[in-house]
């Protein structure tokens, strides 16, 4: 699938809609294949025990997945979640950050359909997996 929004488009956008976000997140890499986002861990993703939070850990998946659709389909605000899964797998690696890489699986004229798969940086086995649907607005 063609790209129209690649990873500096995504981040400048991603910051301008959701400023609350403070550069916790950031869009690593696009490519026609698919899309990696970073989470940039610090204390206030933390719950206590030290470990990243399981709404930190969604809120990374919904982000990558969300922007893996816009990179198909361009600055579309109204494209919302309509139904989400997470599986959460291990326990994240301590003072990591969290990266996703997500695949679009489904683009369609109103429903887009796209999984994540959550690592600790620089380890190899998943601490989640999510999958989740998003309503494309008409145009």
């Amino acid at each position: 699938m063609k790209i129209v929004m690649g990873a500096a488009a995504l981040n400048a956008y991603l910051a301008e809609v959701f400023p609350q976000l403070n550069g916790s997140f950031s869009i690593e890499d696009v490519d026609e294949v698919r899309l990696a986002a970073r989470l940039h861990v610090t204390e206030a993703h933390l719950r206590p025990g030290g470990t990243v939070s399981g709404p930190a850990i969604f809120a990374l998946a919904d982000l990558a997945i969300y922007g893996v659709i816009l990179s198909r389909i361009g600055q579309v605000p109204l494209a919302v979640t309509t139904s989400a899964s997470v599986d959460f797998l291990r326990k994240p690696a301590a003072g990591r950050d969290l990266l996703a890489v997500c695949r679009l699986l489904k683009l369609g004229r109103l429903l887009a359909v796209a999984d994540a798969l959550i690592r600790s940086d620089g380890s190899e086995p998943p601490v989640a997996r999510a999958s989740m649907t998003y309503a494309i607005p008409q145009k």
